[in-house]
């Protein structure tokens, strides 16, 4: 599909099938929650079994599953194509903690607040040095914000949380992710007679800050850090309190909630700080598929095949699976059609609608998903993975892949390579 194709289709979807959701007396809210370092793995529902995760099953017992959900193997990339709805080459690969100027009035964030909603964001920013920056939020469309200093002090025990341009001095003694929640909690009822838009970046479950002069401390009565199962623990708590909230609020009929992870599960984590340096112990999961070590950073599935659920009673069917590919270049286009958004310029944008999936799980605007990491990538489809070095995997046959298949191969092999090459020239233009 070329891209003036494209560009006509999301018009044609954005304006003419903007679908009942924004047809109602009130536009929807947005609660968008963004595990960090939380693979597919992890997620009972997705087949995990070490780390129980009740609240995060109950999302997609009472909504939509994702089975073919992708997105960037790091965070820092991820973050960028989640609120532009670009993937990162069409910004020039923004350095690391940074966000491109040029795009800081086109997020999601920015678009929905033009279009009257109320925003916030709490938790982990990574986008710039706050005590630097302080406004960046602000200019990137969020009204509120309440962010750990990354790479500027601790996430978790006795955190360093600047809020709206100006450190918060009364959380010496609190754990992070629970102010996060408490902050967008307050949020949410101050605006719960308006539409709203929850950015929910989560600290869990990513490991401390490693690069600061002093390690961080250990929480209270404890000789190390929390280790990958208590992470994911508290993660699933604090999910289950949010979406609690919503409850309490009766705002859940109006709010769509997606879960999602920023990339696979770490490889290794953070457990103790000894003589200055850090202790780190290898996260391996149990699954239905086999004993597998995380894979973040890695452009393989367990890098980059994510938990991916939507919950909204009464628009979204219970216990729905889909196979629909969906990345993260799609939130923007998705969160705008739900809203009634028209974009200006939808030509400039990766990202495809999945509003139409939320109704119907057999419909897909997608026919591959792409990602890259480090001068690499790939493009995919639900069978077929082609990676920019010219390696092909059958994922039906060799989802690991331990072995790219050989070639020539057959007509079926040559026309999945014919197709997705079609595709890599048609992103390199």
């Amino acid at each position: 599909m070329t891209r003036l194709t494209f560009a006509l289709l999301l018009i044609a979807v954005l304006t003419a099938n903007s679908i009942a959701f924004a047809d109602d007396n009130r536009r929807p809210n947005f609660l968008v929650i963004l595990a960090d370092d939380v693979g597919r793995d992890a997620i009972g529902c997705y087949g995990g079994l070490s780390y129980p995760t009740p609240q995060i099953d109950a999302l997609a017992e009472t909504g939509l599953r994702f089975n073919h959900g992708y997105v960037m193997p790091s965070c820092h990339p991820t973050r960028i194509t989640l609120l532009s709805g670009k993937y990162p080459f069409r910004t020039g690969h923004p350095r690391w903690g940074s966000y491109p100027s040029a795009e800081e009035d086109r997020t999601f964030a920015s678009l929905l607040r033009k279009a009257g909603y109320a925003t916030a964001v709490a938790g982990k920013w990574q986008l710039s040095l706050l005590t630097k920056d302080p406004d960046q939020p602000h200019r990137m469309g969020f009204d509120d914000y309440c962010l750990f200093g990354w790479h500027e002090g601790p996430r978790y025990w006795q955190p360093m949380l600047i809020q709206n341009g100006t450190v918060r001095d009364d959380v010496a003694d609190r754990y992070g992710p629970d102010v996060y929640v408490e902050f967008l909690a307050e949020f949410m009822e101050q605006h719960r007679h308006d539409p709203f838009l929850a950015y929910y970046p989560m600290a869990l479950c990513h490991d401390v800050t490693d690069d600061l002069d002093e390690p961080v401390p250990y929480g209270p009565g404890k000789d190390r850090y929390e280790n990958y199962a208590e992470m994911m623990q508290a993660m699933d708590e604090r999910v289950g309190r949010i979406v609690a909230v919503l409850d309490r609020l009766e705002l859940r009929e109006n709010t769509m909630i997606l879960f999602l992870g920023d990339n696979g599960t770490a490889g290794r984590s953070i457990i103790r700080a000894e003589d200055g340096k850090y202790i780190r112990d290898p996260v391996f999961s149990e699954t239905t598929w086999g004993r597998v070590q995380g894979g973040k950073t890695e452009l393989t599935d367990s890098g980059t095949r994510v938990p991916w659920i939507v919950n909204w009673p009464g628009h979204v069917a219970e216990r729905g699976v889909t196979d629909a590919l969906v990345d993260g270049s799609d939130l923007l286009p998705t969160l705008l059609q739900l809203a009634g958004v028209e974009l200006e310029t939808p030509d400039e944008i990766d990202g495809r609608s999945f509003a139409g999936t939320l109704s119907d799980p057999e419909h897909s605007t997608r026919d591959w998903v792409f990602a890259e990491a480090r001068n690499k990538s790939w493009v995919a489809d639900r069978r077929w993975k082609l990676y920019n070095d010219g390696r092909l995997f059958d994922r039906d046959t060799d989802p690991l892949e331990q072995a790219p298949v050989k070639k020539p191969g057959t007509p079926e092999t040559q026309e999945a390579i014919t197709r997705l090459q079609s595709i890599q020239t048609s992103l390199n233009k």
